[in-house]
């Protein structure tokens, strides 16, 4: 039996291939080929794009893939929220689809929207949000390149941002956030009812998390004389519960810990101060809870 996994096809794709090699699964790509190799004789992928995937999900061709909530949404699929794997292409955290108008224009809010023209590509999505809004405006279907689209091809445009800066960089201005999203893995609602399947998937889950646990952290480990325990332990963050353990010199223990990366440059150099020696800074691929 073979678990046909659906990986997202364009922006997400190199952020999603990554996440399953610190996860420890090599997949292998070819521009020419839209079934990807991959290093598990259980599963066998496939190339989709994120707009795409919930519906082949939906409609069995896949048992599992990973797509955006927002697409999830927008097809009104019916599948199984398996996993919330909360990594973008750049900020590894949530996007937002935001309603954004001209820096020049007299629009504040949606409301001011009324008879106007929206162009996204998130049209169902932005169609309802508007009528819970009780605001009628022709929402367009936009192929790409949506941000130079206003304020000639439309008065305003929903779009994805993570920083916002691109659209800083277009001259928009954000009026309001329409719907937050971050990737999920999710499944056929048959196949989640396999327990072969079932188990494969939260197999995949657990070592997905563990490897968005993982990033931007890395283990530290240093040895210390019992003396000066208490001046290494000081200079750790008060959060973290390092392990203390014996060493085969009595006057001796190994301290190991977990850090934020960005911290470290500037704990070593006290760590050295307080009696620390031997200090190993090791990179992490998962952290399983």
């Amino acid at each position: 039996m073979k678990l046909k996994l659906g990986i997202p096809k364009g922006s997400l794709e190199n952020a999603t291939i990554d996440l399953f090699r610190r996860a420890g699964f090599n997949i292998t790509t070819s521009s020419r080929s839209y079934y990807p190799a991959i290093d598990d004789p259980e599963i066998e992928c496939m190339l989709i794009r994120a707009q795409e995937m919930a519906r082949y999900v939906e409609d069995g061709v896949l048992d599992a893939g990973l797509t955006g909530l927002d697409w999830v949404a927008e097809n009104e699929a019916q599948v199984e929220c398996v996993a919330d794997l909360v990594y973008a292409k750049q900020s590894f955290g949530k996007v937002r689809w935001v309603l954004a108008a001209p820096e020049t224009s007299v629009f504040q809010k949606v409301e001011d929207l009324q008879g106007k023209i929206i162009a996204t590509e998130l049209v169902r999505t932005t169609e309802r949000y508007l009528a819970s809004r009780g605001v009628k405006a022709k929402v367009e279907f936009s192929w790409g390149a949506t941000e130079v689209k206003p304020p000639v091809l439309a008065d305003a445009i929903v779009e994805v941002t993570e920083t916002g800066s691109s659209l800083r960089a277009n001259k928009l201005r954000i009026l309001e956030t329409i719907l937050e999203s971050n990737t999920q893995l999710i499944a056929n609602a048959s196949s989640w009812k396999n327990d072969w399947k079932r188990r494969k998937l939260e197999d995949i889950k657990m070592l997905l998390e563990g490897a968005i646990n993982a990033l931007g952290k890395v283990g530290l480990m240093l040895n210390v004389r019992k003396v000066d325990l208490s001046g290494v332990l000081g200079v750790l963050p008060a959060l973290k519960n390092p392990t203390v353990s014996q060493l085969s010199d009595g006057e001796w223990v190994a301290v190991n810990t977990i850090l934020e990366e960005s911290t470290v440059r500037v704990i070593i150099p006290r760590l050295k101060e307080a009696g620390a020696q031997g200090i190993v800074e090791y990179p992490l691929n998962k952290i399983v809870m």
